[in-house]
């Protein structure tokens, strides 16, 4: 009897390890896209029992997808009608320009002022005085926002803001900003500052969303000034006070047209979280088209749900137009094969290509997996920089001085199909020349080709081990 239970439970078992592994193939047939990914998850159905075909139910359906797609339906973004009568360059960046446009769907707006903010020292007191002049709204979003000196000052203005009548709404990322314990959250909280943590709950279910975080920065006050770029609000931003590590980064203030794209960003951000409708008024003020400046500018968001690769797919783009020079700065380069040969390619035809990236980040088993990047890209005659310490944070990328793309998004994996990221494009090239000037500093030291190939084995196994962790780095 007990042998026939044994058998009885195993042929159950057997049984339901074939069904499930069946429907996972089947549902990886139908919406996974690239073949290594699709080998992977099948495999793994397959030859884990049970425990693969649990897994990819857990991580591998994006399930953020569907929701965007429900909570977006009806909405038309500012300018999307527009597309249609879209003027084009007439110069070389024509074709960027045209790209850009049908990937985002979104026309370049005119007659922005763009300003570069470095550090908190310069970024945190803008950023305050805007929401301490607020007279009808306010909206922040931010992945980590401590509860320390700065944060504090921001939420006491937050507050403040929302007491003398002012629409405020917060987001803050539910993995950045504390997963376990976000103090922020909780004083903006019992402020009575309407505020919300982005893909964050501790039911077992919702576990997945863990590896799916809001990684933009903005601030947008009355619906006609914003902010955006790298700069998260902590302490270490403010290199005067001396923080014990201090994080240099680059943050933009943006006036005119194109702020109505930051708040459409937002207003769609906050809806997704809490499923409230931010009414047009609020986070779009009337003065948003107002031209302030010389700046032809446009937003481009990525993320998991309807805007996957976006960010990628236009940077592709503009290193292919590129005819003299590309710049790069970001703190960290985990780039895929398709970006890699892109910057290959810009070399071979010679387009002087160089990137800044830090001696070394806050996270050495990133620093380890870039290794196996920088190689191929030296040998085509790429020029990469070290940047002693400090750690820079900024994300910066120029074209020929005359394309510039700033914002949240590193030049890694997951910033590029697993976060919620928002960068802009401008087409100006005194904004371009002066981003450029941030890059370089005397300090930077070149990159040497043998240096690498001199690594030990050891240390090649290393680094070999770290870059198949691409999508969790």
């Amino acid at each position: 009897m007990i042998s026939l239970l044994h058998a009885s439970g195993a042929g159950l078992l057997t049984l339901l390890h074939v069904v499930l592994a069946l429907g996972v193939s089947i549902h990886v047939l139908l919406y996974k896209r690239e073949p290594a990914t699709a080998i992977g998850w099948v495999g793994l159905a397959w030859l884990a029992p049970v425990l693969g075909s649990l897994l990819y139910l857990l991580l591998g359906i994006n399930r953020v997808r569907r929701r965007a797609r429900t909570l977006r339906a009806g909405r038309v973004a500012p300018g999307a009608r527009r597309l249609a009568q879209a003027h084009s360059r007439t110069d070389y960046l024509a074709a960027l320009e045209l790209t850009g446009q049908r990937i985002t769907q979104r026309c370049v707006e005119h007659r922005n002022a763009i300003d570069i903010l470095l550090n908190g020292d310069e970024g945190y007191p803008a950023m305050l005085a805007a929401i301490e002049a607020a007279q009808r709204s306010v909206v922040l979003a931010s992945y980590i926002f401590r509860a320390d000196h700065a944060g504090n000052d921001f939420i006491d203005a937050l507050a403040r803001a929302r007491a003398r009548g002012v629409e405020v709404r917060v987001l803050i990322d539910g993995y950045g900003g504390g997963y376990l314990h976000a103090a922020a959250y909780e004083r903006l909280r019992a402020e009575r500052v309407p505020v919300a943590r982005f893909l964050h709950s501790p039911l077992p279910w919702r576990m997945p969303f863990l590896n799916l975080r809001n990684h933009r920065k903005l601030l947008i006050t009355d619906g006609t000034l914003g902010f955006l770029g790298g700069l998260n609000i902590g302490d270490e931003n403010v290199t005067a006070a001396r923080p014990p590590v201090p994080v240099f980064d680059a943050h933009f203030r943006i006036q005119g047209p194109v702020v109505a794209q930051l708040a459409e960003v937002f207003a769609g951000d906050w809806q997704f979280a809490t499923g409230e409708s931010l009414a047009e008024g609020m986070w779009a003020g009337a003065g948003a088209g107002a031209s302030r400046g010389d700046a032809a500018a446009r937003v481009v968001t990525s993320g998991p749900d309807e805007d996957l690769h976006k960010i990628e797919y236009l940077i592709i783009e503009a290193i292919g137009c590129a005819r003299s020079q590309v710049r790069i700065m970001t703190p960290y380069f985990l780039p895929d094969e398709r970006l890699i040969t892109a910057l290959t390619l810009a070399a071979f035809r010679g387009v002087a290509v160089e990137i800044v990236l830090p001696e070394h980040s806050n996270h050495p088993t990133v620093d380890w997996a870039a290794q196996a990047a920088l190689e191929p890209l030296l040998a085509a005659g790429c020029c990469i920089w070290e940047r002693p310490a400090p750690f820079h944070h900024s994300k910066l990328m120029t074209v020929d001085e005359r394309w510039s793309l700033v914002g949240s998004s590193n030049w890694d994996t997951r910033s590029f199909r697993l976060n919620f990221e928002l960068d802009v494009e401008v087409y100006d090239p005194v904004v371009a020349r002066a981003i450029g000037a941030l890059m370089r500093p005397p300090e930077a030291r070149p990159l040497a080709l043998e240096r690498l190939q001199q690594r030990g084995l050891a240390v090649r196994l290393r680094d070999g081990a770290a870059r198949l962790m691409l999508p969790y780095l």
